[in-house]
């Protein structure tokens, strides 16, 4: 598995100002209950084909501890995974489902206090159809994920770290930590209208 060492001390907010918006999830699949924790791990990837759950429930089983499971989902109208699954996944320790679809029990889920982002909750339940590999390539909010891949997540968004750029992701990550840390409020102020100022004269704004 991936080694995910210092990414749940990254907030998404600053590993979206290194990667670019291409590797934060689209707004849609957000945290289903709050306070949600920071979760990060390495991505065990998961793909389902309309009104299909089977490769999701199959994957519980599979995915290391501290996995994050991340599904492509085919639609909206079905629940990929309920209270049970995510009672295993938990359980097993997962560290939490990212799924660009919807899910049910959502009481039960927030009680046990697993860690789910997505569309939203439906009560209908998928079948138990769609064999597919795991670990594939998929695609989820936009962002293109592949097994290893480093997902970091919480109340501010889900950003993925491709798993071959992850040593100077971090070390990037966190330059810009130290740098912001050693900045006060009224310095940060000073250099913001400063340069904001600048960018308006030079387009002719006045005032």
């Amino acid at each position: 598995m991936s080694d995910v060492t210092g990414f749940q001390d990254i907030s998404p907010t600053t590993l979206a100002d290194v990667l670019g918006r291409e590797q934060v999830m689209d707004i849609g699949i957000r945290p289903l209950w709050q306070p949600m924790p920071r979760i990060a791990g390495p991505a065990f990837t998961v793909r389902c084909p309309p009104g299909g759950n089977l490769m999701l429930h199959a994957a519980i089983y599979r995915a290391e501890p501290g996995s994050v499971v991340v599904v492509e989902a085919g639609d909206v109208d079905f629940a990929v995974a309920g209270g049970n699954v995510c009672a295993v996944a938990r359980r097993r320790g997962i560290a939490a489902f990212v799924v660009d679809g919807v899910i049910r029990d959502l009481a039960e889920v927030r009680e046990m206090g697993f860690p789910v982002f997505a569309r939203g909750v439906i009560p209908v339940p998928g079948v138990k159809e769609g064999v597919a590999p795991l670990n594939g390539p998929v695609r989820c909010g936009g962002v293109k994920v592949s097994a290893g891949d480093i997902v970091v997540a919480d109340e501010e968004g889900i950003v993925v770290t491709p798993g071959g750029r992850r040593e100077q992701v971090l070390a990037d990550a966190r330059a810009k930590q130290a740098k912001e840390a050693g900045e006060s409020h009224d310095a940060w102020e000073a250099a913001h209208r400063a340069r904001i100022d600048t960018i308006l004269a030079g387009n002719g704004f006045q005032g």
